[in-house]
């Protein structure tokens, strides 16, 4: 029997009925699974019972998803203003001490939106609110329509850093990306190296400096029907081949070290 390799996925929190629900949207499961060809895994946001390095011990990737939510402000040292609201501070316990673990392990890390954000803010960087109000700026936020398709649909283009990550995955210069965000990258972290701009200068994909293993992040939503857009499914798959490949060693290692 063929074992998948295990991806991580920390969840959100929201409360209904005075009571609290941990959650995990079904476009990142089943890019994951259907694309990555990995079994996805909630991990509940209970930072405060959890020890993040036997956690890890059982998984062979993390990816971090979106989230309606913000990263609260005060972890990048700003005031927290109506315009930076919501917050989800059960998900900053845990996802600002798990992206720093999985990199000084050396995992495959994938952030997506709200975890490209929040990798940005672990490595030193700031972000900025409505960001559709600067000089200059597209409207970057949601599509207000019922139609899913028109909401994750491509609404402007970015440009590819040359000779990087995302240049060497998808094997173009430029393409173009969805738009569901109304916050960004303000100051880039000294850590992170970037990958590609909207036309209005936004910061819409990072890779981690020297990264030991895959550590990427997308400020769009590739995982939205991730299986019938080829740059999608690119991702995915490159994502995918670094947790098998990181699986393999774990292997490796226990075999080495049973001998």
């Amino acid at each position: 029997m063929i074992r998948h390799p295990l991806v991580g996925l920390p969840s959100d929190t929201y409360e209904n009925s005075h009571l609290l629900f941990h959650s995990l949207g079904d476009k990142y499961v089943r890019a994951v699974s259907d694309v990555a060809q990995c079994l996805p895994v909630m991990i509940p946001a209970i930072a405060e019972a959890m020890d993040l390095s036997a956690l890890l011990d059982h998984f062979d990737g993390i990816l971090m998803t979106g989230a309606v939510s913000n990263v609260h402000p005060p972890h990048y040292g700003s005031t927290p203003t109506a315009d930076h609201e919501p917050y989800d501070h059960h998900r900053d316990q845990l996802t600002l001490k798990l992206i720093r673990a999985v990199l000084d392990r050396g995992m495959p890390l994938f952030c997506i939106c709200r975890g490209f954000q929040e990798l940005n803010v672990v490595m030193g960087g700031t972000l900025e609110t409505e960001v559709q109000r600067g000089e200059g700026r597209l409207d970057h936020r949601s599509r207000k329509v019922e139609d899913m398709d028109v909401k994750y649909g491509p609404v402007h283009p970015i440009a590819i850093t040359p000779g990087g990550v995302l240049e060497g995955m998808l094997g173009k210069s430029e393409t173009l990306v969805n738009s569901l965000h109304r916050q960004a990258i303000a100051k880039v972290a000294p850590g992170l190296n970037v990958e590609a701009r909207a036309p209005d200068g936004i910061i819409e994909a990072v890779s981690v400096k020297g990264a030991k293993a895959f550590a990427f992040g997308a400020q769009w939503h590739p995982e939205y029907k991730a299986a019938n857009n080829p740059d999608s499914v690119k991702m995915f798959k490159a994502f995918g081949d670094a947790v098998r490949l990181h699986a393999a060693r774990r292997v490796n290692d226990k075999l080495a070290r049973a001998s």
